[in-house]
């Protein structure tokens, strides 16, 4: 990670595909604004790699592109992947997925924090106000994801697949050990780890290695659930959760329920990062073929990328700038139509490139 202080630091952008070019466009202002606050400049390069690229060329991300990328970019900041004129979507299982094999990055993180109340789907509690603010931290480099597997007689009566789930100790550890940190280093109290051992025998090897990582942090409860009992509390009572640590599909798809606890896949920001290393960044709301064009796309969440990838470049004052920015544009009501407003995706960035500039 480069030393902070008077620098540049150079941004590989992956606008990709649908609402990607747009709301990408509309948050690089606020980010760029966010670290020029710390004395750093943002230097970003943007890549062509996405469907219509795929299409007229038939390259996902070619060898030299990831050679390039690993060589000059400090961070990858990706819009969204996703195009109906590639039903496989094989170009964004490669990209995504191979960036994330590849480079190693084992941790997708994503905060789920509760940025104004009337964002909450949920019923206000007794004491009339939430507090959701939890950290989902997911394997990200193994699970059913890797894809491994046997297929026979396609089409056929007697079709079968048969998908290999992976879990090695290493890599469970790794990932339960980067959530206790994280705990740890930012005042939090319990970290819960989610997997479905009373029916998977394999999974209970992350029970062992998770009990096994929590005696090195004694400060910090743990607790386990089983993930659907998990996914039904966190409808219930989602204030008191704080990390959550689980596997690959498990992480999917709790992520998106925390996501719509706090108002949304707009507002949800995510990074995949390998600490100390070329991290990967980016909102997590598809590419939403039907929004293209229309000026609705809420940027929200690409910008909260932003300040995720700031945080993890080391600049973290710049991070904050960009959150409290959308913060006072929540209370403000200046939203795209999905939050009920009537901005436009370009409107809400500048706004928000506005009030980073002026705090």
């Amino acid at each position: 990670m480069p030393e902070t202080g008077n620098r540049a630091l150079h941004i590989a952008a992956i606008a990709g595909d649908g609402i990607g070019p747009e709301v990408v466009d509309a948050a690089l202002p606020a980010i760029v604004a966010a670290a020029a606050g710390e004395g750093t400049s943002l230097e970003f390069t943007k890549l062509p790699y996405g469907a219509e690229h795929f299409l007229q060329t038939g390259e996902t991300m070619p060898d030299h592109a990831f050679e390039q990328l690993t060589a000059e970019a400090d961070a990858i900041f990706l819009g969204a992947l996703g195009d109906p004129r590639v039903p496989t979507n094989e170009h964004a299982r490669d990209i995504l997925l191979g960036l994330r094999f590849r480079l190693d990055l084992y941790v997708n993180f994503r905060p789920c924090r509760l940025l104004h109340p009337d964002l909450c789907p949920l019923r206000p509690p007794a004491s009339g106000t939430r507090h959701i603010d939890f950290a989902i931290f997911r394997e990200n480099t193994e699970g059913l994801y890797l894809g491994r597997g046997t297929s026979s007689d396609e089409g056929t009566d007697d079709e079968v697949h048969v998908a290999h789930e992976v879990h090695s100790a290493k890599k469970v550890e790794r990932i339960i050990t980067a959530a206790f940190t994280w705990a740890h280093r930012h005042g939090r109290s319990r970290v819960t780890m989610a997997d479905k051992s009373n029916a998977v025998p394999a999974h209970r090897l992350w029970g062992r290695v998770f009990d096994r990582v929590a005696t090195a942090f004694p400060d910090i409860e743990a607790e386990h659930r089983y993930v659907d009992a998990l996914a039904m509390e966190l409808v219930r009572d989602p204030d008191r959760f704080e990390v959550i640590v689980t596997g690959n599909l498990f992480g999917d798809i709790l992520s998106d329920l925390g996501a719509e606890l706090v108002g949304g896949l707009g507002v949800s920001p995510s990074a995949n990062v390998h600490p100390g290393r070329l991290g990967l960044f980016e909102p997590v709301h598809g590419s939403a073929p039907s929004l293209v064009g229309t000026g609705a796309a809420n940027p929200m969440a690409a910008i909260l990328t932003g300040a995720l990838m700031l945080d993890h470049l080391g600049l973290p004052n710049g991070a904050e700038r960009l959150e409290r920015a959308v913060r006072s544009a929540l209370a403000e009501r200046i939203t795209t139509p999905d939050l009920g407003g009537t901005y436009s995706t370009t409107g809400v960035g500048e706004w928000v490139a506005d009030r980073v500039r002026g705090d």
